[in-house]
């Protein structure tokens, strides 16, 4: 079965544009194309992608707003691409959920991966503002809110886990670093999301950078069952 992708972009020519690429690839099938914030809402509750590829500016709430309430409902991954990556956007765009963070100009290759990542549950960000996210989140106070206590109710192994979205690692290499099968670690991935009550392994990621990686994970021996 192939990928489900919703092109949400207000200039008709960049969506044709996006079609175009995307179904050069045999296993990404393009099911709708929205305008507007509003429009993209809509569709995606209509057709249930498995992921939307949202532009930031356009009218109708925008695409910020638009990925928040995608998110929140549950209804598909977004993989924002803008042609801006003025750090007010990359930072809203993770804050409210998005999987992944792209420029435009990104290589059809890279972007046709990206979808695919995304699709699989990973978190893509472009390379140009992966160290700006990074060192802002490092550098402020937390803009990603997670429960209190929610690191303390973590398991070893979900700590494990947690530790590796910390490097940006992908399910498959997060399973072939600690010896576990994919569908283990999307397994844990959803369990460290609900108990730190974030929305994206981006997130999680951030929040890795933020308290650094665990002093307890550290400190005891890794236990590969």
């Amino acid at each position: 079965m192939g990928i489900k992708v919703l092109v949400a972009d207000d200039h008709a020519a960049v969506r044709a544009g996006l079609v175009l690429v995307l179904e050069q690839a045999e296993d990404i099938e393009v099911v709708g194309e929205a305008a507007d914030g509003i429009s993209v809402v809509r569709l995606a509750r209509q057709l249930r992608p498995d992921v939307v590829l949202m532009d930031v500016r356009m009218p109708g709430g925008g695409g910020i707003n638009a990925t928040r309430t995608l998110v929140q409902e549950g209804v598909c991954q977004v993989l924002v691409l803008t042609t801006f990556d003025l750090d007010e956007y990359v930072y809203t765009a993770l804050q409210a959920g998005a999987a992944g963070f792209l420029i435009k100009s990104v290589e059809t290759v890279r972007l046709v991966e990206a979808i695919h990542l995304v699709a699989q549950g990973d978190g893509v960000l472009a390379p140009q503002v992966t160290r700006r996210v990074m060192e802002h989140f490092a550098g402020t106070a937390p803009a990603v809110q997670a429960h209190p206590k929610g690191l303390d109710q973590l398991t070893d192994r979900e700590r494990d886990v947690f530790d590796c979205l910390g490097e940006g690692l992908s399910n498959q290499e997060i399973a072939r670093r600690l010896y576990i099968s994919e569908t283990t670690v999307k397994s844990h991935v959803s369990h460290i999301l609900a108990k730190l009550g974030l929305r994206s392994r981006v997130q999680a990621a951030i929040l890795v950078q933020e308290h650094g990686r665990g002093e307890q994970g550290r400190e005891r021996g890794r236990s590969l069952g």
